[in-house]
């Protein structure tokens, strides 16, 4: 028996354990850690929103800060989407371990395992990347302290520190690494936890791919139940025997298609809500970094600090849509692929109570099961382009007015 949460979501756990958001063995030190987590991440959102307090709030002000806080905001929206859904993302955990254990098929096994594969490879290929970006984001403030520490020289605190923590409430001269260690590990927890959670919202909806699979191959599997020649006549080539095979293989697709879509609506309802918010949350901040790239690209010598920063933001919102809008137009193509299948497979060697049957699946075929929001959008490579275009507009809008 194969265990998926040791061998598919190993690296998913690590992550999540170390946010507190791992759903097995909530003990109270968990809860303390959750605590702690959302603590610093609440704090730190809040720090951003309070220089509006203390300053005056000019068009270029707010650019600014809302171009960092929206990136805390995003990840602030994601712990707490789990923290409140921490028993679903168990129960789905569960639920993918149930449907494996029941195959019995070797080639079905073999569909669910090159589909967990397909998802741990997506995990590992999310890591590097966030790796390279937390590698980047940290050399703007770490490593020039850390060499002053080093080589004991004054070295001239990063002047993107004074944006992100608002001196109204504490000194940045007396207080640097103090600040320094605070912002760090806020962005650290935030960071972790969008990599988790979005890994596993990612992970799930690849195994439900998996299980629209299963279904196409159980279709082709029962029109080719029999190995009887198409020339030999239909009474002869269709026995009882043969008809109850078939309509058992038919019983176990549809049994397998309705999991399936059962299974991507459960995740769909239960982030519903989440999603939507990190999807609007993430357009308002990739444009606003756009607009901040565009404006220190010209003074890019004497402010490299604030153009990587701006960069890695957008690069984060870019990714972020970009794998979860795929995902959902993957869900579209294989709930589509299981009705081309019933199309295409020799429906017509079958007696005709049988093609009523297979008829029954094709008009179930005319409608789409995708991952909507509300009835507003649903999310397909289609909806990523459609949000990429609306954020390069408002970068457009924003670049023009500061001209």
């Amino acid at each position: 028996m194969v265990y998926i949460i040791e061998t598919r979501f190993n690296l998913n756990r690590f992550f999540l354990l170390v946010v507190g958001l791992w759903p097995y063995k909530q003990s109270r030190l968990v809860q303390f850690q959750i605590n702690l987590c959302s603590g610093f991440l609440t704090s730190f959102t809040i720090f951003q929103l309070t220089v509006f307090i203390s300053a005056e709030c000019t068009p270029d002000l707010v650019i600014k800060v809302l171009s960092f806080a929206l990136l805390l905001i995003t990840y602030s929206i994601e712990y707490y989407s789990f923290r409140l859904n921490i028993q679903v993302v168990k129960y789905l955990l569960e639920q993918l371990q149930h449907i494996n254990n029941k195959l019995r098929d070797e080639n079905e096994l073999a569909i669910f395992k090159k589909y967990g594969d397909k998802a741990k490879r997506f995990t590992v290929i999310i890591i590097i990347l966030y790796v390279f970006m937390s590698t980047m984001v940290g050399s703007i403030t770490i490593i020039p302290s850390i060499l002053g520490f080093i080589l004991h020289i004054n070295v001239t605190q990063p002047r993107v520190m004074k944006q992100l923590v608002p001196e109204y409430f504490i000194s940045h001269e007396n207080h640097f690494y103090l600040i320094l260690l605070y912002m760090d590990i806020a962005l650290f927890i935030g960071g972790t936890t969008l990599v988790g959670g979005g890994l596993m919202f990612l992970s799930y909806l690849t195994y439900a791919c998996g299980m629209f699979r299963i279904a196409s191959y159980r279709i082709e599997k029962a029109i080719m139940a029999t190995k009887m020649p198409i020339n030999i006549d239909l009474d002869k080539r269709f026995d009882r025997e043969n008809e109850i095979i078939i309509f058992k293989e038919i019983i176990h697709a549809v049994h397998m298609h309705r999991k399936a879509i059962k299974y991507s609506l459960l995740i769909l309802r239960s982030f519903q809500k989440s999603r939507f918010l990190l999807i609007i949350v993430m357009v308002l901040c990739l444009s606003l970094n756009l607009y901040g790239i565009a404006v220190n690209t010209s003074t890019i010598g004497d402010d490299i600090e604030q153009l990587l920063m701006h960069f890695s933001i957008a690069t984060i919102m870019f990714l972020y849509l970009f794998f979860i809008n795929n995902v959902g137009q993957e869900i579209m193509d294989h709930n589509n692929h299981v009705f081309f299948t019933a199309y295409n497979v020799q429906w017509y060697i079958a007696p005709l109570h049988i093609q009523k049957v297979i008829l029954f699946l094709l008009q179930r075929g005319s409608k789409t099961v995708s991952l909507n929001f509300g009835g507003v959008i649903s999310l397909s490579l289609e909806l990523f382009a459609t949000l990429l275009k609306a954020s390069l507009s408002y970068f457009t809008v924003m670049y023009s007015m500061q001209e």
